[in-house]
This record gives structure tokens, C-alpha cells and sequence, in this order.
């Protein structure tokens, strides 16, 4: 019986481990935070002491003295233990536990700092969220011990230079969350606290939304009239709630206490100079000082603080003095909404103070500020200002607004999607941290600024009557009709329909075919989304958090929706469309042109591996695609920025696709051509366009799956073999590739096809291999592929794709450059965009873009993108994270994309027959070595940028009009 029971607990064991070791799904994570918040000690165990010697005893057996004593806090419950182990989430922190390192989380991008912070955002809105309950636990947290904890933790991390310059942003982010000084994070229990209660009294809505979105001192009196008017309507509990929220706004609002001040950088041992300004603005009689008059100094002293923070050597001055900051950055945030500009010329100053403010709160990096600084610098000096510089300056205005937005969700977006994807109240973290930024103001103060600069350019929005819709810009020119879909949450969670206009906070790097895409997070110009826009004439815009959230409202409704040439936006309501509008969507008017892919000089013959070495771009669309040609043709004329490489050519593809396919009895081909066959056939039945496209992606499915589990023919698997060896120079094993589809429907004269098949990422074993030449061809038949190509192709069923094999380069960094300025700059600039490691800006990152002249690299947005990855010898990938204090690409970088530019100009341009035609270049640095990987024609969609309808909504300007900047605004 003992052996019986033995077996029987190894099992239980065993089974309780291997349910611990595999990850939970977020459908299990909520259950558990359910389970949690019902939990009178939510995911808390038992009260235990832990001792300095490791060992852990029962609350009633205190740590004895001779080892050193302990502390007395809560141990955790398994399960919370286990979600730590398998899904790397850690909830209810007690600091006073844990480990510096492994509470920073260094190696995970400091993801359970991060965590932490979260998780005390979702407390102050939902009552302590997963400690509902649990908060009411005694002796599960002592704050004397996690505030001594927070102590010792920032005098830690802040002894690194290097660590304190390139988080700044996140150390001053997470001294308002982790308890260190006594200090609690006012601002946000004032936004948690008036929520609460508006979700409680929906009348008090307004004074919520006003709270949350334009903060002021008269708010109190606001909140105390509501009140007194509606006391017989409000209960006890919620009149102590109100209580609550006075004494919380009444203590931000505060006047500073100088004093205080004085007194804290008197514990500051490091007497250098540095303090000098900061103590004379401490000790100034302020008593005369108008809110611009704060507002100024206070910026000056925060600037002034950042650039010379690590000159303190002690790590205790340096909490104290980024302590102080926060204090600052406070009574900042409460002067700018004091301070309002009438004239122009104090816009403009206001709005140069809070760029500055920008960088000297974190929210933008030192060279980043660098870039921008000139600009504003000269527009002061005189009495006017032309049209031509005032755009300029809002446009640059309005790029700190999105960099500054940008960065908080570049260092919190991947742990709060994580957190959204179990508790969806997690999304509100982002927009609760630029809430409380100068950024707020800063992007009222440019949509002021913007207003005005637009009703003089005459360039004016209309998008269904919101407000603010001056932070709103096209980025393509096209229109659509169709309804508007508002997604709030992750978009990669979001089935798009290609009928239907989105509105994305950034968009998914795999979208499918839309009518109209609007994004907050413009991401960058030539990811393969844009592009494909671009080429398709599909309108799309970049707008505002703010301006997502109006539209809302007006979610599922159909809607007219158009960008012009100058980046006007036109976004109304089905019913208020002009008979203009409508006419664009008649029948005979909505017909596009439609390409037929050549097959005419297919060579299908050629069943033998080609060296790319042997190969032109003569041979595009007869012996394999353009990437491979056209990389040929680059091998030739750059030899020593190509690497080697092998193609698999059509011939391949189509031999393999004569084979019977399983269970059809025919060929794969004869399965492919019998099912647009039949879908011509229920084009004339009148079956609808939905049905026969279901149809469709349901035969090619099943296509796609046959494909990637196809016969590979001996013959074809021992030349692969042997051209690794003589090309590629090793076995087929022991050198990582990469595997390029490589279609002869791409790069067609008007579409494209960017990013729309399977590349697969340095794949090193000889099974992976195999398996992904598979894969590759049968990428062409995807449900994401066949709808792109649908919107252009008559025949796509006459689609053959190749395959490029090269060598992996485990880059730098890599990127994009079109040979032409995109949205600003001209024919002869260069726009560039690159991220980190492998496959850069291509997949949609928040990439460092520029607009390169033949004198100058003009920075339109750094990069945001954390993670990056790397290329192994071993194969695969690995992922990285990073920092945004140093800029991506260096000057030796941009000289060589200059001559790159001008040498594919010289020796391809010259072989076209189009002068200006521009190009689509894919290339990367390794150790400052450049690589070139791909080369294609950059492909327009004339259409969109010679319609009718676009031009007449396009305003005509003369740039060079003169303002005054007395004017009025």
C-alpha cells in the first residue's frame, strides 16, 4: 500500500510540474486574476518571517538576533509562484523579497520593473485590482520595509553613468511608482479617484474628462460646486469619496514648498557648480512671477539637471536631485495650463520651452533634441516669419509630440499588451503616463500653433467635426468609401475586412488588403504596409491618441474618407457626401486598371539550381523573380556588397507542380487552374463577390497545406546539395540562409508585391531547409497574398514563384532606401529607414527615418522599436533589447548611402528607359560594411496622385507669404 501511495504522490508531482512548466493562456490568466480578486488574500499565502540566513519561519517564530534577525511579510500562493516561472508575470510584488537584478529584469528589458509599475497603476483604478480583497491583509506588506528596500534599490542602480543616461526616462517614471521616500504618485490617484467616480455617476462624466484631459486648479472649485448642487443625490460613501478627491487635488495643487527644496539640496554632499542656478531660482522671490516666467525656469533647471545629472558621483545625490524633478516636473505640468499665449511669437515660445521640457523630462533623447534645436532658434529674431518656415516649425513641433508619445509606448507597450491581453483596464497605463507629461500640453500648444498655420495654408481637415483635427496629416493620397473601424487594442487581434477604412494605433506588419488605414503611430514611410499603400492608392493619415478616441463614436458606420496630394484629410459620414464624392464609387468610375502577369517568356524548362553569378535582370519574369535578377545584376555591378547565392528557378516549381496532387487525381497546377476556373464560372452565375472569394481562400488553403507537404524529387535535393558546396561554400547544415520568395508578380510597372510572400530568417538544418522551400512556394497562396494581388492581377493564377537562397549576414542594423524624397524633399533626396538587427524597417517598425540631401541627413523620426534581432552561427534568431539614447545610423553610414544611391543611379538608372525612375533598396551594416539584399523599382500609384477629386481638395499656396508675429492666435 506504502509503494501504491508512493507512485501515486510521484505522479501527482510529476503532473503538477509539468503543469507549472507550460504557460498559461491568457484565457487561464484572467481566471486566475478573477480568482484572485476574491481572495481575501488574493495571491498571498501565509504571513512568514525571512531571515538574513535564507531560511524562512512561521509568523509565530520570529527570526532569532544571532542570525542576523529578518523581516515579516507574505509568502506567495503556488500558483502565483508558477505564472512567474512559465509566463514571466509577477503580481502583488513585496520588494522587501526580491533581489536588485532580479527586480531591474536587465535581460528582459526591465520588464518586472515595469510590471510592478503596471500593476500599481491597475490598483489605483480598480480598488487593488488583484488585491480587491487582499489589500485588507495585515501584515502581507510592511512599508517601512519596502520603502528602505526602494532606498537601497535606486542607490544601487543610479552608481551606472551609462544605465541613468540611457533610461532616464524610466528611472524618473519609476520613482513615482516604487516607495522610496514617502513619496506617492498624486497625479495619477487624482485621475484614478475622479474615474472611479464617474463610473459611479455618470453625470459627472464632464468634470472627469476635463480632470483627465486639461487639469487646473480651478478643477476644485469645479468638483466642489458639483457637490453642494447635487448632495441630496450623492450617498455616504460616495460623499467621502468626493472627500478623497478634494484632499488629493488639493495637495497637487500645492504651492511648491521652496523651503522643502532648499532643505533636500542641502543633503546633497557633491558642492560642485552645478547647483548654483537651481538654488538662486529656489531662493528668487517669486511673488511677481507670471506662469510663462515659472514655466521657463523650471524648464531651464530640468534641462540643466539631465545634462549634467552623472557629474554628481554619489549615487544618494543623484536620488535626491531626480527626487526633486518630479517635484518640478509637477508645478510644470500645472503652469503650462496657466500659461496662454496670444500672440504668435509667444506660441511659438511656449511651444520651444516645451520641447525643451521634452527632452529635460526623458521624453526625448539628448541628440534627438540636438537635431531639432536649430530650428526654433532663429524664428524669434525677427518680426516676421514667412508661410515656408512656419510650417516647417509646426511640422517639427508636431514630430516631438509623436516621438514623445512614441517613446512611452516603446518602453511600455510590450508589457502592457501582455497585461491587456488577461485585464483589458491595462491599456489605459500608456495614456495615463503621457497624461501626466508635458506632453499634453505641448500638444495642445501645436494644434494652436497648427490651427493657425493651417488657416493660413488654407489646408484645413475636416473629419467629422472632432476637435483638435489639426494634429491630423495624410501621409498617401487616395480616397475610399467604407466603414470605420476604430481599433483601441492590439491590432494583430483584429480579422480586417478589405471593404472596411481602419483606424489603428499602429498597424500590423502583416496587414491585409483595406480601403483606408489612419494610424497614430505613423511607424515609418517604406515598411512594406506603407508601401503597398502607396502603390495602391489607398488613403492613409496619421492622427492623434486623442483623435482615435473621438472617433470612436462613430465605429461601424460607413463613411467617405479622402487624403490629397497636400495631406488634407476628409474623413464624413455616408449621408454628407457631395454628389462629387458618390460618383467615385460608380461602378464604371471605381474600375481600376488591371495588370496581366506576362507569361509569354517563362523559361519553365530550366529544371537545374542557378548561381546567382549568372543571372540579370534581363532574366526577371523568363528564368525566376526580380529580387533574384535584379540581386544578379547587383553581383555584377557590386561585387564586393553582394553576397553569393543560389536560385531555385521557375522550371522547379512548375516540375514539382505537375505531380499529381494527393487525392485530387491531378496535378497541383490542374487544381490551382480548375479552381479560378470554377470561380469564373460563378462570376457569371451572378454569385456574389464574397461567396466566390470564400471560395477562393478555401481551395487555396487547401492548395497551401498540399504544397508544404509535397515531394521534394532526389535529383532536385542532390543539386541543392552540391550547389551549397561549390557556391555557398559548405555543406547544406553548416551555413544559415535566408529563403526569399520570389514571384514573377512582383515589381510588375504598377504593383509592387513588397513583403507580400514568405521570407524565412537565417535557417541553418538541412531538414528546415527542405521543409522551408515548401513553405516558400506555397506562401504564394496564402489568404494575405491572394487578396493583395487580387485587387490588381487579371490572371494571378498564372503566378510562378522562385526562390533566392543567400547567405545569412547578421547585420547591425538594416533598412530601407527609396531613391527619392517620400512625402517632403525631391527626386533627387533619399528616404531612409532603418532599426536595428536583421530585417529593419521592412516588417513596420518605429524605425529612424531621414531624408537624406547631397548635404545634409535630416532626421524625421528616431527609432522606437525596444527589440531587435540577431543572426546566429548556430541559426534561428535571438532577440535583443535596446536603448534610444544614440542615433542608429553614423556619418561614415550616410556618406555611403549617398554613394550608393548615386552608383545604383549611374549604373542601373541609365539602363532604364524612364530617367527618374526611382528604386526600392533593402541593404544593412555589419561592422560599417555595407550589404546590398535587394534592389526593385519603387512603384506609385499615378491614379491616386492625378485624380480629379484629389487635386480639387488640395490647397494652392504661395509658401512665401510673410506673417507677422504680432499677430493674434
Amino acid at each position: 500500500m506504502k509503494n501504491i501511495t508512493l507512485v501515486y504522490s510521484i505522479c501527482i508531482l510529476l503532473l503538477t510540474s509539468t503543469t507549472f512548466a507550460q504557460k498559461k493562456s491568457n484565457n487561464e490568466l484572467k481566471k486566475l486574476v478573477e480568482t484572485y480578486k476574491k481572495d481575501i488574500r488574493g495571491p498571498y499565502y501565509r504571513i512568514k518571517w525571512f531571515c538574513k540566513d535564507g531560511s524562512i519561519r512561521d509568523a509565530k517564530d520570529p527570526c532569532p538576533d544571532s542570525i542576523g534577525g529578518g523581516i515579516q511579510h507574505a509568502s506567495f500562493k503556488q500558483s502565483a509562484l508558477a505564472v512567474r516561472k512559465t509566463n514571466h508575470l509577477f503580481f502583488a510584488e513585496i520588494l522587501a523579497s526580491v533581489n536588485t537584478d532580479n527586480f531591474l529584469d536587465e535581460k528582459n528589458n526591465y520588464s518586472r520593473l515595469k510590471q510592478y509599475q503596471i500593476g500599481q497603476y491597475l490598483a489605483s483604478i480598480d480598488d487593488g485590482w488583484i488585491l480587491k480583497k487582499g489589500q485588507y491583509y495585515r501584515g502581507a506588506v510592511q512599508s517601512e520595509d519596502e520603502e528602505a528596500w526602494g532606498k537601497n534599490f535606486y542607490e544601487t542602480i543610479l552608481k551606472d553613468d551609462t544605465f541613468l543616461n540611457a533610461n532616464y526616462y524610466l528611472v524618473r517614471q519609476s520613482l513615482k511608482d516604487i516607495p522610496h521616500n514617502g513619496d506617492s504618485n498624486i497625479a495619477q490617484a487624482m485621475r484614478s479617484e475622479s474615474k472611479i467616480l464617474a463610473e459611479e455617476i455618470p453625470d459627472f462624466m464632464d468634470i472627469r474628462i476635463k480632470i483627465h484631459g486639461n487639469p487646473q486648479k480651478s478643477d476644485i472649485y469645479l468638483v466642489q460646486s458639483y457637490v453642494k448642487k447635487n448632495a441630496s443625490k450623492i450617498s455616504a460613501k460616495q460623499k467621502k469619496m468626493f472627500d478623497n478627491l478634494l484632499t488629493t487635488m488639493n495637495e497637487f495643487y500645492a504651492p511648491l514648498n521652496y523651503k522643502t527644496i532648499a532643505n533636500e539640496l542641502a543633503k546633497v554632499k557633491d558642492k560642485n557648480g552645478v547647483l548654483k542656478t537651481l538654488k538662486d531660482f529656489v531662493n528668487e522671490d517669486k511673488s511677481n512671477f507670471s506662469a510663462k516666467d515659472i514655466v521657463q525656469k523650471i524648464t531651464d533647471n530640468l534641462d540643466f539637471l539631465r545634462f549634467n545629472i552623472t557629474l554628481f558621483q554619489n549615487s544618494k545625490d543623484r536620488l535626491i536631485l531626480l527626487d526633486l524633478t518630479n517635484q518640478l516636473e509637477k508645478i510644470l505640468l500645472i503652469e503650462t495650463q496657466n500659461w496662454n499665449p496670444e500672440t504668435l511669437e509667444e506660441t511659438i515660445l511656449k511651444t520651444e520651452t516645451l520641447i525643451c521640457a521634452s527632452y529635460a523630462t526623458g521624453l526625448v533623447e539628448a541628440w534627438e533634441f540636438d537635431v531639432v534645436k536649430p530650428i526654433f532658434s532663429n524664428t524669434l529674431e525677427n518680426e516676421k516669419t514667412s508661410l515656408k518656415k512656419l510650417n516647417s516649425l509646426v511640422t517639427n513641433a508636431r514630430r516631438i509630440v509623436e516621438w514623445s508619445t512614441s517613446l512611452v509606448k516603446a518602453n511600455y507597450q510590450e508589457d502592457v499588451n501582455q497585461y491587456a491581453a488577461f485585464e483589458s483596464l491595462a491599456y489605459g497605463f500608456i495614456d495615463d503616463r503621457i497624461r501626466n507629461s508635458i506632453t499634453l500640453n505641448l500638444g495642445e500648444t501645436v494644434s494652436k500653433l497648427n490651427a493657425f498655420a493651417s488657416k493660413v495654408l488654407k489646408v484645413n481637415n475636416n473629419v467629422l467635426g472632432i476637435k483638435d483635427q489639426d494634429a491630423i496629416r495624410g501621409l498617401n493620397p487616395g480616397y475610399a468609401f467604407g466603414k470605420l473601424i476604430v481599433v483601441q487594442g492590439n491590432p494583430n487581434d483584429v480579422e480586417v475586412n478589405s471593404n472596411n477604412i481602419y483606424i489603428f494605433q499602429k498597424p500590423p506588419s502583416d496587414l491585409k488588403p483595406v480601403a483606408g488605414i489612419m494610424t497614430v503611430s505613423e511607424g515609418n514611410l517604406v515598411s512594406h504596409v506603407q508601401l503597398l499603400a502607396r502603390n495602391l492608392g489607398i488613403p492613409n493619415a496619421a492622427l492623434s491618441s486623442e483623435n482615435l478616441k473621438s472617433l470612436e463614436k462613430h465605429n461601424n458606420k460607413n463613411v467617405f474618407y479622402a487624403v490629397s496630394n497636400k495631406g488634407n484629410v476628409i474623413l464624413k459620414l455616408e449621408n454628407d457626401m457631395t454628389d462629387v464624392e458618390k460618383k467615385l464609387f460608380d461602378k464604371k468610375e471605381r474600375t481600376k486598371n488591371m495588370i496581366e502577369v506576362p507569361t509569354n517568356k517563362l523559361k519553365l524548362d530550366v529544371s537545374k539550381i542557378i548561381n546567382l553569378r549568372s543571372v540579370k535582370a534581363t532574366d526577371s519574369g523568363i528564368l525566376c523573380g526580380p529580387k533574384a535578377a535584379n540581386l544578379g545584376e547587383l553581383k555584377n555591378l557590386f561585387p564586393d556588397k553582394v553576397v553569393e547565392g543560389i536560385i531555385i528557378p521557375f522550371g522547379i516549381f512548375k516540375t514539382h507542380m505537375n505531380k499529381e496532387m494527393p487525392n485530387k487525381k491531378m496535378s497541383y497546377w490542374e487544381f490551382l487552374n480548375a479552381t479560378f476556373a470554377q470561380a469564373k464560372e460563378l462570376k457569371n452565375k451572378d454569385v456574389s463577390d464574397e461567396e466566390i472569394e470564400n471560395f477562393l481562400i478555401r481551395s487555396l488553403k487547401e492548395l497551401h497545406t498540399a504544397i508544404t507537404n509535397i515531394h521534394l524529387e532526389e535529383s532536385f535535393m542532390q543539386d541543392l546539395k552540391d550547389n551549397f558546396i561549390s557556391v555557398l561554400g559548405d555543406k547544406m547544415g553548416n551555413v544559415p540562409v535566408f529563403l526569399r520568395s520570389d514571384t514573377n508578380m512582383e515589381d510588375l510597372k504598377e504593383f509592387t508585391g513588397a513583403g507580400l510572400n514568405l521570407t524565412l530568417f537565417n535557417i541553418l538544418e538541412e531538414q528546415k531547409i527542405i521543409q522551408g522551400i515548401k513553405e516558400v512556394w506555397a506562401s504564394a497562396y496564402t489568404e494575405r497574398s491572394f487578396k493583395w494581388r487580387q485587387k490588381y492581377l487579371l490572371n494571378p493564377e498564372n503566378v510562378y514563384p522562385s526562390i533566392l537562397i543567400i547567405p545569412s549576414v547578421d547585420v547591425d542594423y538594416s533598412g530601407v532606401m527609396i531613391t527619392k524624397g517620400i512625402n517632403q524633399g525631391s527626386e533627387d533626396d533619399l528616404t531612409v529607414a532603418f532599426s536595428r538587427g536583421a530585417g529593419g524597417a521592412v516588417d513596420g517598425q518605429s524605425a529612424e527615418t531621414r531624408l537624406i540631401t547631397s548635404e545634409t541627413s535630416y532626421l524625421l523620426s528616431p527609432a522606437r522599436q525596444a527589440d531587435y534581432i540577431r543572426l546566429p552561427a548556430t541559426g534561428s534568431t535571438k532577440k535583443y533589447y535596446t536603448t534610444f539614447s544614440k542615433p542608429i545610423l553614423n556619418p561614415q553610414n550616410i556618406n555611403d548611402i549617398r554613394e550608393l544611391a548615386t552608383e545604383i543611379r549611374t549604373k542601373i538608372g541609365t539602363k532604364t528607359s524612364e530617367e527618374s525612375h526611382a528604386y526600392d533598396v533593402e541593404f544593412g551594416f555589419k561592422d560599417n560594411k555595407l550589404w546590398l539584399f535587394q534592389i526593385r523599382p519603387f512603384v506609385e500609384n499615378k491614379q491616386a496622385k492625378s485624380s480629379n477629386y484629389l487635386n480639387s481638395i488640395t490647397p494652392k499656396v504661395n509658401m512665401e507669404t510673410e506673417i507677422n508675429l504680432t499677430e493674434k492666435i
